[in-house]
């Protein structure tokens, strides 16, 4: 078995989590690697004793991959997972971490994995285009959200908001996100969207400070293609990012098409834990 580690330099000093689960796991007879899911400032010092390899090269011979940080380096790490079919065990040394399984004091239950001691468990994805005169200007999948927002000195947005081509809700507000279970606990949550239990397969569309009394979060089965039509935002500017990641510009006219993506996350469960109680938890 061979797992890869990557940690969040920014939050794991010196790399000590990460490097302790390696010991961890190779005392119990586990390969491993140490990776890292994104660049570092260029004048950030990393510890030279710790030999990182490139993530993407590693992907395709691994069998898991553990992520040390918050929900943020989750997603960073888990998408390039996602793509090579390699589940992810998430270890939390952020704040929240809704989707990590363990916390940063229970990192020797890693020598489970030697055991095959553990399930799969699957979170859907959505997948994120942009549409500009008929023509796909990007794509993405989301395993969180994709939240279309105002500049930082924009007026409100004028926004659309179709579900299989019939119009669900119209307003103008600071933005729209549109999320999965798991990122229902997310943006959204902070907007007062819903929380949805991640096993549920929903789309969920929440208005962020709509300038109407009668725009509601909308929650619409898996299946509804959601179309996001932006209307008037003069020249000021609208954004849209995906899972976090870095804004895309959006012009008048274009549409934000959100449906089911055809990736699955896969998260490595080594507890019974209830997400109830998870949420119970993490909010206290």
């Amino acid at each position: 078995m061979k797992v890869i580690i990557t940690p969040n330099p920014y939050r794991d000093k010196n790399l000590s989590c990460a490097s302790e689960a390696k010991k961890i796991l190779e005392k119990a007879g586990v390969e491993t690697v140490v990776c890292l899911a994104f660049d570092v400032d260029k004048d950030f010092a990393l510890p030279k004793t710790v030999d990182l390899k490139e993530l993407n090269r590693e992907l395709k011979n691994s069998d898991m991959l553990v992520c040390f940080g918050g929900d943020g380096t989750l997603l960073h790490a888990s998408k390039a997972a996602t793509y090579h079919g390699v589940p992810v065990l998430g270890v939390n040394i952020g704040t929240m971490g809704f989707m990590a399984e363990l916390e940063s004091g229970e990192i020797g239950q890693l020598a489970n994995l030697a055991k095959q001691d553990y399930r799969l468990e699957e979170r859907m994805m959505l997948s994120v285009s942009v549409l500009r005169d008929g023509a796909e200007v990007l794509h993405d999948n989301a395993l969180n959200d994709a939240v279309v927002t105002k500049g930082a000195v924009a007026r409100v947005i004028q926004m659309d908001i179709f579900c299989d081509g019939i119009e669900a809700i119209s307003f103008s507000g600071d933005g729209v996100i549109v999320c999965t279970p798991t990122g229902s606990t997310a943006y959204s949550m902070s907007a007062g969207g819903p929380i949805v239990e991640p096993a549920a397969e929903n789309i969920v569309i929440t208005p962020v400070c709509a300038h109407t009394m009668l725009s509601r979060p909308i929650v619409t089965a898996g299946s509804r293609t959601v179309d996001v039509h932006i209307g008037r935002i003069g020249r000021k500017n609208a954004f849209l990012s995906v899972d976090g990641g870095r804004a895309f510009r959006l012009n008048t006219g274009d549409t934000i098409r959100i449906q089911r993506s055809r990736y699955t996350t896969k998260l490595v469960r080594l507890s019974n834990k209830s997400f109830f109680e998870i949420l119970n938890k993490k909010l206290k």
